[in-house]
């Protein structure tokens, strides 16, 4: 439904009507204009030709130095989703399953089923602060499972892993011989400190796949990278070669210069959406509403008792705002998801219009 309801919203505005798109984690932010004036220098200096599929050496360097990993650990792909996609078809197009957590972004069960990977689907609860539960966990996993995915901090409740919890699905899975990949796109602009799966192996044994659409405002850009060992790597280079080619090197210096500013960039997008997580939870609280405090940016997962997420979220549409219902990230039919990604008055009105709708 997550992709549905975008779909639906893009309609209605193509046919006048104005909608508060707060269903996607699409930043309304700016890309920053040092990044943007990157992309233009490399592009006059000629910077648009093939170059290598694993990504711009300089680029690769600096990721490596940041996380910590030698340089041919590091791989640069179209976006994180590119990263995840290539890792999970590379790794389980041959048979086995996966486990995700949820609430979960959908993508990851969509890209398993594609190919005919088993899913195995682990439930947490807004009442246990989303923890996964270490037992179940450990019943899931059986002699097929190739892979869990963790996704720190989370798409769609904002919530970071606390580092006991993080400890011990890393035990467990080194214990059972299975990968963890860690999708930590939200990382670095996290409200609270988290833990990287990268802080318990710098030989990569796990995989880390990040990005720079949420930390710098370049959706758009389509760049991220993939932290692993080297034959996965290698591996995912290859699919490269016979895809995508490379990421445009005027895009990779764009995302270099991103970098050279991370702490200039990404602490001024932190306070922003502090902000509005804050206006988002006062509101909400008022309302009735039951959530847990967003711990990183764009999101809030609300729940209301008893309500039915689908018919609350069409019914939303119709009175001019997108959110995502919670069926579209599991079995979470009383909760839905609201994307703090637009304007700061266009985020105001829409809130509004959610309390109010919970009303009737």
């Amino acid at each position: 439904m997550l992709y549905e309801i975008n779909e639906k919203a893009l309609k209605l505005e193509s046919e006048g009507k104005k909608i508060i798109r707060l269903n996607m984690g699409d930043p309304d932010l700016a890309t920053p204009p040092e990044i943007i004036e990157a992309a233009y220098a490399s592009m006059k200096a000629g910077k648009t030709k093939y170059s290598s599929s694993y990504g711009e050496l300089n680029l690769r360097q600096k990721i490596g130095e940041v996380h910590g990993v030698k340089t041919e650990n590091v791989v640069i792909t179209p976006g994180s989703k590119w990263a995840i996609f290539s890792t999970m078809f590379l790794m389980l197009r041959s048979g086995g399953n996966v486990i995700i957590p949820t609430p979960y972004w959908t993508a990851y069960d969509l890209i398993a089923k594609s190919f005919g990977a088993q899913t195995k689907l682990l439930r947490t609860e807004m009442e246990d602060g989303w923890k996964i539960d270490l037992d179940k966990l450990e019943s899931l996993i059986d002699k097929d499972t190739k892979m869990i995915i963790l996704n720190n901090p989370n798409n769609p409740t904002s919530k970071a892993m606390d580092p006991k919890t993080l400890d011990g699905v890393v035990e467990l899975a080194n214990e059972k011989g299975v990968t963890i990949l860690s999708d930590e796109v939200y990382g670095a602009i996290s409200f609270v400190k988290t833990k990287s799966i990268l802080d318990y192996d710098k030989e990569c044994k796990h995989i880390l796949s990040n990005g720079f659409s949420k930390t710098f405002t370049m959706t758009g850009w389509r760049i991220g990278y993939l932290i692993a060992n080297k034959m996965l790597i290698d591996q995912i280079t290859k699919l490269n070669q016979i895809t995508i080619n490379n990421v445009p090197v005027f895009i990779q210096d764009a995302a270099l210069k991103g970098l050279e500013l991370h702490k200039q960039i990404a602490s001024k997008i932190k306070a922003k959406y502090q902000q509005r997580a804050q206006l988002a939870s006062t509101k909400l609280s008022v309302a009735g509403f039951k959530f847990t405090k967003p711990d990183a940016p764009f999101y809030v997962f609300p729940k209301l008792d008893g309500l039915d997420s689908v018919k609350y979220t069409l019914n939303l549409l119709d009175k001019g705002v997108a959110v995502a219902p919670g069926t579209a990230f599991g079995d979470y039919p009383e909760h839905f998801r609201i994307s703090l990604t637009a304007p700061d008055d266009q985020i105001e009105v829409g809130l509004d219009k959610i309390c109010e709708a919970a009303k009737q």
